[in-house]
């Protein structure tokens, strides 16, 4: 699982993310806005992510709330 942290106050709204990964970013009020901020496989992110000019996306790698809970059981 990969949580996808986006910077608003870096972002100026070009509009790169939503280009390279147009099915999980959208442009809202000049902004950029991922539409799933958990995603199970990184696809486009990882392109968005990198071509960011102003580095404005980060994504972290975070442990699967199902294997949480069974390692919590444990």
């Amino acid at each position: 699982m990969f949580k996808i942290i986006l910077d608003k106050n870096k972002c100026i709204g070009c509009g790169t993310c939503a280009a390279v990964c147009p099915g999980n970013y959208e442009l809202e009020d000049g902004k950029a806005k991922p539409i799933k901020e958990e995603v199970e496989s990184l696809g486009c992110n990882r392109i968005a992510e990198e071509t960011c000019p102003v580095k404005a996306i980060t994504i972290k790698s975070v442990p699967d709330k199902k294997e949480s809970a069974t390692e919590k059981q444990e």
